[in-house]
């Protein structure tokens, strides 16, 4: 799979290893850090693992417990239950060894947490990474596997320069703190930054989190002990008293309006402990890449592309249609909670693949290669490029009429829209799915009823979006600020609408930055710092332009195009302003011809 290019997808899980073990060994012990803070572990290992075979490992680097401590006993020879699928299961049976570690802070781990992947934890990945090379049963190869917190973890272990790591799997990641989980456009995610810091607070006080399903709730005691301190819980007690001193993440990033703010009291920004300080390390340190993204979950399908474009690392990259643990399809063109596509089983198969040539017989992918998933067709396609060869950006303006069209109004003319801060997206969207829920758009014709549309005629041939799509408007406001929300959207024949994606912009972040961010980016680049805020003169005509999140869609013959404009979405983002009543003036035609660039590829 990984010495040539691959074909298809089905080629990243065509031969993984056999299983060729049954059953786990499960020790766990504290590990000491250079500064006295006590990290868990768990060893799992095969229990039939012969004298003298060395295997390599796959750590897994945990926020939200490396493993529970249950009411009943846990099911005998497998892994310990933690919040998470059972892949430790299926890595151990085919010849790896895992480990998974409580980070500072959390589950048993003594110590606090300044801030999400502060200098100190991060530390303390490479500290673990190298006693585990050091270990009798271990090759001295190293990679590293996780969704969400724990995929961002994974990346950072390879920035480390520990030598043994050569392979890491980050999957529904971010990479810029502010612009791809804490304030997309510049307006503060609400729901989801506290509903994650409830949970995290919660957890690190030793119970379970809501999140967790709330069947298995009672079932749950709190985070496994270590088994030297099974008996006297002592450090258990220790590390849970310390995590008190984690600060409030909803509130830090609530006092967050500009990139370069200040995170709390830490004296840190999101830049801090975004990606970004640890690019040039993980280019140093040549790890394989092999990064998992969706195109609608959050920002992670441009956290992916981001990734690839970036980084120099060999890398094999993967975006798809799911929900945020990739154990749903998300696609709106099939039936809510779908399996997901690959199913689980080839995606675990796609990882013990990866880890068996990069980890058993040394081998790193050549160069890099993309696979995506179309919507609409739903089919899955390859490249070695993206943006994709010959993509032509087509420019679809808005009309007074409500209309799209390829031709813009030759007089100028604006549309009124007061802004309805009842307008939503559901609690089952992109931004949600990340606090365990499904994507789920239903049939959007009646909450665009809400919303300003422009919609297309019946499209005479099937057209391909894959990339960046950018919105322009022209727009005059009566506040200084506000929030822009444009939703790409699919209507078929019968009218049903179809969600594909969506990008936003708070106004007083509108001004375009001269300087290049320090990652590679498909849109119109906004800086977001304090020094370029640009607030609305209230009444004056304004450009405001932006790029909205990446996408691969289909749109069939005879079904229409539209963009939806909205100033709010109530379930998710905060209220901008939070006060008064905003009213716009959507130009169009003339020299403010508002309109949505797309990215087609040639069928």
């Amino acid at each position: 799979m990984l010495k040539t290019h691959t074909r298809t997808l089905a080629d990243l899980f065509a031969t993984p290893p056999a299983a060729r073990f049954k059953h786990v060994r499960a020790t766990s012990e504290y590990l000491p850090m250079p500064d006295g803070v006590q990290i868990a572990v768990d060893v799992l290992l095969p229990a039939d693992l012969p004298s003298g075979e060395r295997l390599p490992a796959v750590l897994i680097i945990a926020r939200y417990w490396r493993s529970m401590e249950l009411r009943m006993p846990n099911p005998p020879k497998k892994a310990p239950i933690g919040p998470r699928e059972p892949l430790p299961d299926y890595l151990i049976g085919r010849g790896f060894a895992v480990v998974v570690m409580d980070v500072r802070g959390s589950g048993a781990s003594t110590g606090s947490s300044r801030h999400p992947w502060s200098p100190e934890e991060v530390a303390d990945y490479g500290e673990v990474a190298a006693w585990v090379a050091r270990q009798a049963w271990c090759n001295g190869r190293i990679g590293a596997v996780g969704i969400s917190y724990e995929g961002a973890t994974a990346i950072r272990l390879a920035a480390l320069g520990v030598s043994g790591v050569r392979a890491v799997v980050p999957q529904e990641i971010e990479y810029d703190v502010y612009t791809d989980i804490a304030a997309p456009g510049g307006i503060f995610n609400a729901a989801f930054i506290r509903a994650w810091s409830e949970s995290n607070a919660k957890l690190d006080s030793g119970k379970p989190s809501r999140l967790f399903p709330a069947l298995a709730r009672p079932m749950i005691k709190g985070p496994r002990p270590v088994d030297s301190d099974k008996a006297s819980r002592a450090m258990l007690t220790r590390a849970l008293r310390e995590h008190a001193a984690n600060t409030d993440v909803f509130k830090a990033l609530s006092g967050i309006t500009f990139r370069d703010d200040p995170f709390g009291e830490t004296g840190a920004t999101l830049d801090d402990f975004s990606l970004m300080p640890h690019q040039a390390g993980i280019e140093a340190g040549g790890a394989a890449l092999f990064s998992w993204g969706s195109w609608l979950d959050g920002a992670s399908a441009d956290v992916v592309i981001r990734t690839f474009n970036t980084l120099s690392n060999p890398q094999v990259a993967v975006i798809g249609a799911w929900k945020h643990e990739m154990t749903k399809s998300g696609s709106p063109y099939q039936q809510p909670n779908a399996p997901p596509n690959p199913a689980q089983r080839d995606q675990w198969g796609a990882l013990a693949q990866f880890f068996a040539e990069t980890l058993i017989e040394g081998q790193a992918p050549r160069g890099k290669q993309l696979f995506y998933y179309t919507l609409g067709a739903e089919t899955w396609n390859a490249t070695d490029q993206f943006p994709l060869p010959g993509t032509q950006m087509q420019a679809w303006y808005f009309a007074p009429s409500g209309t799209l069209s390829q031709s813009p109004p030759a007089a100028a003319a604006a549309t009124p829209y007061k802004v309805d801060f009842a307008a939503t997206t559901g609690r089952t969207n992109r931004w949600q799915t990340q606090m365990a829920r499904p994507v789920i758009y239903p049939d959007r014709a009646k909450a665009d009823r809400r919303l300003l549309t422009y919609t297309s005629a019946p499209l005479a041939h099937a057209v391909e979006i894959t990339g960046y799509p950018v919105i322009t408007l022209h727009v005059a406001a009566n506040v200084e600020d506000c929030a822009f929300f444009v939703y790409l959207e699919d209507v078929d024949p019968g009218g049903v609408v179809r969600y594909l994606t969506e990008g936003q912009l708070r106004a007083i972040h509108r001004r375009l930055s001269p300087e290049p961010l320090p990652y590679w980016t498909g849109g119109p680049v906004h800086s977001f710092k304090r020094a370029d805020s640009a607030p609305l003169q209230p009444g004056h005509v304004a450009e405001i332009t932006f790029g909205l999140h990446p996408i691969s869609a289909l749109i069939r013959a005879g079904h229409r195009l539209r963009v939806a404009l909205a100033g709010a979405d109530k379930d998710t983002f905060a209220r901008v302003p939070t006060q008064g009543d905003p009213v716009w003036q959507v130009w169009h035609g003339g020299a403010a011809a508002s309109r949505i660039d797309l990215p087609i590829v040639p069928r």
